[in-house]
C-alpha cells in the first residue's frame, strides 16, 4: 500500500474498481445540488409589482388631465341652491355644484391638535363620476399654510358621499379654504 492510498479500503475512500485521481490529487467534491426552477412564484410577484405601477401611473395621469378650472374659489358651507326673484329655487351650473361641503372639523382635545377636512359630494350626473379636487388652507395674511388634493371615487348617479382628511393645521382660526381646480369624470 502506497502513501496516497486510503487505509483499508474504506469506503468513504471510493472503491478501488473506480478511475482515480493521480497518486496525491483529491478529486474535486461533487457540486451542490442543482437548485429548481423559480417558475411561477417570481412570475406572480413580478406581474403584481408591474400592475401596481401601472395603476399608480393611470390615477396619476387620471387626476392631473382634463379639464381644469384654475381660478380658487372658496369652498362651500352650505347647500348649492340659490334662491330666484320669483322665489324658486335653481341648481347651480357645473360639476362644482356637486362638492356641497368642504371645511375644516377641528377636533382638538386636552391640548392635542385634530383638525381634519370634511366634505359633501352628491353626484347630480346620470353616471358613475369620481371626483377630484386641488384645495388651499390661506392664513387671514393670504399666506397659504397648507394645500392638498383629494379623490372621491365611484359614486353612483344620485348618491352622496361624505369623506375626510386629516391635516397638519395647528388652528382653524382665521383660515379659509379655496378649491384652486374641481373636476368631475365617468367611473368605468
Amino acid at each position: 500500500m502506497s502513501a496516497s492510498e486510503p487505509p483499508g479500503g474504506d469506503p468513504r475512500w471510493g472503491s478501488r474498481g473506480q478511475a482515480s485521481s493521480p497518486p496525491g490529487q483529491w478529486a474535486p467534491p461533487p457540486g451542490p445540488p442543482q437548485k429548481k426552477r423559480r417558475g411561477r412564484g417570481c412570475l406572480w410577484g413580478c406581474a403584481g409589482a408591474l400592475a401596481v405601477v401601472v395603476v399608480i401611473v393611470i390615477a396619476v395621469v387620471v387626476i392631473a388631465s382634463g379639464d381644469k378650472d384654475e381660478s380658487p374659489t372658496s369652498a362651500p358651507r352650505a347647500t348649492p341652491t340659490a334662491k330666484t326673484q320669483q322665489g324658486r329655487t335653481r341648481e347651480p351650473a357645473g360639476e362644482r355644484a356637486d362638492l356641497l361641503d368642504f371645511q375644516l372639523d377641528d377636533r382638538s382635545q386636552a391640548g392635542i391638535t385634530d383638525i381634519w377636512l370634511v366634505w359633501t359630494i352628491k353626484n347630480s350626473s346620470s353616471e358613475k363620476s369620481t371626483y377630484s379636487w386641488d384645495w388651499e388652507a390661506v392664513d387671514t395674511d393670504g399666506t397659504r399654510v397648507e394645500d392638498g388634493s383629494q379623490l372621491e371615487t365611484n359614486v353612483q348617479p344620485g348618491q352622496t358621499a361624505r369623506g375626510e382628511y386629516p391635516t397638519t393645521l395647528k388652528s382653524v382660526k382665521g383660515i379659509k379654504l379655496n378649491i384652486t381646480s374641481f373636476d368631475r369624470y365617468a367611473s368605468y
